[in-house]
């Protein structure tokens, strides 16, 4: 069955196209040096990197997890997402370690432990961590994109998900690989343009459903078993369908999601678009872009989710029926796992030969919709929509859209990873005076390696969920502690820093093949809990950091955290001042929080018009953005503040006797 028509393929087939004419237009700026290909140069508009940032976050696998949520959940399928798919971190980045890092001045993440730590063996030893960290974090996230990709695409197409993520990931491989960092940031801003109009697109049509249909909560009772659907409020326990039943103590999992990624969020900021901006300025205001414009993917996903409602109410005049096609695969192929259930349904839907014929003409019109435990895969509801729900040309539409996500995203991840191993191993301990055409194909090697290792990695995860979880809260956990550490304690050094990322990485990739089914909280607060031992050993047991690198980093970055010593460098004139920054920092927290979460909330509301949750949510969201102003963005700098040394005493006076 071919549910693409000939416009749908010229849509897509020309999106592609324009892609590929990026990469090429762009190769000779992106080839000028490792800074034009890694960061652009500094010299791209804040708000394409704020652009670039939004495309980053909307991807296809992480699209049909959020819409699989919100289908099950209603609005309240937020909550879950602040595991990773709201995106939380954004708001600590925009606020204060995004400026943070760009005021090093540097290129990469590992460059800036270097500045950090020192161009010593300390250095160099949580340099190299970072990288290891760096490319096993990479292959994590496009094994959860590859996946994403292969069962979106598989539905549409006479292939299967392994040949359609492999068309995808190697069209997105070239451009990617051409272009470097400005072929990232331009083809994502075009992406963005594709993604609204995916965006208008569903949302219209599942406003105007909800409209004509009445009361939606009626309609998700009887599809998805959930009797408060409509409700934006928390639950302690909701209901949750089989294989999801681990989330039904929603506030709890809510809770801890939120405290997770807030302290995750105090550790990052290391991102290419940060160290590529041209100023501390626009550092934050590509942040507020970045933040604000992600509000459009929500109304979009609420919009597949109340279209899916419809779809599976139409489809399942018996919920049984989807029991018993389970059961009927099962018995032609009795030794199937969870694992390979979608190439197993691709096959089945295009060799219908090799099966009852009669059966699968019986059973086609929901068979992709099938999940391994006998219940609908709400993974799977938002290609199902495309196909059940969409007429020619618009499909065609929401299909670039949903490429153009997928692309961006994995089109960001691999830019980074090569940037990491390129410039941090390459350059620095292989080739030191590698010609820049020599680096720019290296360049080009590392991406191709690290894409075909993530293929070897993808076809062996049971969901998007799955890999989801553990990219978050398992490969998250052990990254945790030194990466926060590393801003907020003067004591810490190279050494803690490369220990207990180590170690992390370790118990994270170990849980993965040892404890594969443990919880998202079980494996974070285990996971965690070893990497802030090996942290702590490791800065104990190794060498601090020098007094005069300790120094220029406290005065170039103007942390706050446990800095004691380092702050009777200060002049009073300049403890004031930066006093005064961290208290607005500070204080603009938790606006921002307000302002982030409500952002996405309220859209989804309107789709599904809860008109007085609209209205109390909307007053919260224009509350936090007013808080914002005032503590945050009426104190961006205009220029660059440094702090210069003004007092004869020296950093190795100060630290010493505190050492002592």
């Amino acid at each position: 069955m071919n549910l693409l028509s000939t416009f749908d393929y010229i849509i897509i087939g020309g999106y592609f196209l324009l892609m590929l004419i990026i990469g090429f237009a762009l190769k000779a700026r992106a080839s000028k040096s490792i800074e034009h290909y890694l960061i652009g140069g500094k010299t791209l508009p804040w708000w394409a990197l704020g652009l670039s940032g939004m495309a980053t976050n909307l991807d296809i696998s992480g699209t049909m997890l959020i819409v699989s949520f919100v289908y099950m959940l209603g609005p309240k399928g937020l909550f879950i997402e602040f595991r990773g798919g709201a995106v939380l971190t954004l708001i600590v980045m925009m606020i204060w370690t995004g400026k943070w890092h760009r005021r090093s001045g540097v290129m990469t993440a590992s460059d800036w432990l270097i500045f950090r730590f020192g161009d010593n063996w300390g250095g160099r030893f949580a340099e190299l961590a970072r990288v290891a960290a760096a490319v096993i974090g990479t292959i994590g996230t496009l094994s959860y994109l590859i996946v994403g990709a292969g069962i979106f695409f598989s539905m549409f197409l006479p292939f299967t998900p392994f040949q359609c993520a492999l068309i995808l990931v190697g069209i997105t491989t070239l451009y990617t690989t051409l272009s470097g960092f400005y072929g990232v940031v331009a083809s994502d801003v075009i992406q963005a343009l594709f993604i609204w109009v995916g965006v208008v697109a569903i949302s219209v049509i599942a406003f105007t459903a909800v409209s004509e249909a009445g009361n939606i909560n009626e309609i998700a009772n009887t599809v998805t078993g959930n009797k408060e659907w409509a409700s934006s409020m928390p639950k302690w326990n909701t209901y949750m369908p089989q294989g999801y039943e681990v989330f039904s103590h929603l506030t709890l999992f809510m809770t801890f999601y939120l405290m997770r990624n807030i302290f995750g969020g105090m550790g990052m900021g290391d991102d290419p678009k940060f160290f590529g901006a041209k100023s501390e300025r626009e550092c934050g205001k590509l942040s507020f872009i970045w933040t604000t414009t992600l509000m459009f993917r929500w109304p979009m996903i609420m919009g597949f989710a109340v279209l899916g409602l419809f779809m599976v109410n139409d489809l399942f005049a018996d919920q049984n029926q989807i029991v018993a096609a389970a059961d009927i695969i099962r018995q032609y192929v009795p030794d199937s796992s969870k694992a390979d259930w979608t190439a197993l349904l691709s096959n089945i839907i295009k060799n219908p030969e090799q099966f009852d014929p009669n059966l699968i003409l019986e059973l086609q019109s929901f068979l992709q919709l099938v999940s391994y435990e006998g219940t609908v895969n709400p993974e799977r509801i938002l290609p199902g929509v495309i196909i059940h729900n969409l007429q020619s040309g618009l499909r065609g539409v929401i299909m670039a859209a949903l490429i153009a996500a997928g692309m961006s995203t994995f089109n960001t991840k691999v830019n980074e990873s090569t940037g990491f191993i390129v410039r941090n191993i390459y350059q620095r301990y292989v080739r030191p005076g590698a010609s820049n055409k020599e680096i720019i194909y290296m360049s080009y090697l590392v991406t191709i390696l690290v894409v075909v290792i993530s293929f070897l990695f993808a076809f062996n995860v049971k969901s998007i969920n799955d890999i989801w979880g553990w990219i978050a809260m398992g490969l998250g956990g052990g990254l945790l502690i030194p990466t926060i550490l590393r801003l907020y304690w003067w004591r810490f050094n190279g050494g803690g820093f490369a220990i207990g990322t180590i170690t992390g990485l370790i118990a994270a990739v170990a849980q993965r093949f040892v404890m594969p089914d443990l919880d998202d909280i079980s494996k974070f607060l285990i996971i965690a809990a070893v990497g802030l031992v090996g942290t702590v050993i490791g800065t104990l047991f190794t060498k601090p950091t020098d007094p005069e690198v300790l120094e220029n980093f406290y005065l170039k970055t103007r942390p706050f955290g446990f800095w004691k010593p380092l702050k009777k460098l200060l002049t009073k004139d300049q403890k004031e001042a930066m006093e005064k920054e961290h208290k607005n920092d500070l204080r603009a927290l938790p606006f921002g929080i307000l302002f982030h979460t409500t952002l996405f909330l309220w859209p989804m509301q309107i789709i599904i018009h809860d008109w007085n949750a609209f209205f109390i949510t909307f007053s919260i969201c224009a509350t936090g953005a007013i808080g914002l102003y005032f503590f945050w963005y009426r104190n961006l700098p205009d220029d660059v503040i440094n702090f210069r040394k003004k007092k004869k005493i020296s950093a190795k006076e100060v630290i010493e006797p505190q050492e002592a």
